[in-house]
């Protein structure tokens, strides 16, 4: 049977109808595809996100220890130096000391050498 002026027989229509079906149903198919992927994308981007503000404070966080570090290590070379300077300084008051008794042991013997020439003569 021919439809008026068209050309075409039912069956004929009805197979193009249902492959244009078929067409738009895969184009739905596409556009829910992407748009769960566009949905799974999002979420991603958005752990990624939360991620990076964590790191970035887990960062700061970690320099701040650091510093801290720094400059606790520093409090305890400059303590270590402290006590080194301490040392040096009682060694150098014994070597002062030592010195000071050699000095006066020379003028006792040159005095008794003194008195020993005095009493050759």
């Amino acid at each position: 049977m021919r439809n008026v002026g068209l050309g075409k027989m039912f069956e004929q229509w009805r197979h193009e109808i249902q492959e244009e079906k078929a067409r738009a149903d895969w184009w739905e198919k596409k556009f829910h595809d992407a748009q769960a992927r566009e949905v799974t994308c999002k979420k991603s981007l958005d752990d990624s996100q939360k991620e990076k503000q964590m790191l970035r404070a887990r960062v700061a966080e970690l320099e701040m220890a650091l510093q801290q570090h720094r400059s606790h290590n520093s409090v305890i070379e400059l303590r270590a130096s402290l006590s080194r300077i301490k040392n040096l300084k009682g060694k150098v008051e014994e070597l002062e000391t030592t010195l000071q008794n050699c000095k006066n042991q020379i003028e006792l013997l040159e005095a008794n050498n003194e008195q020993l020439g005095e009493q050759l003569h």
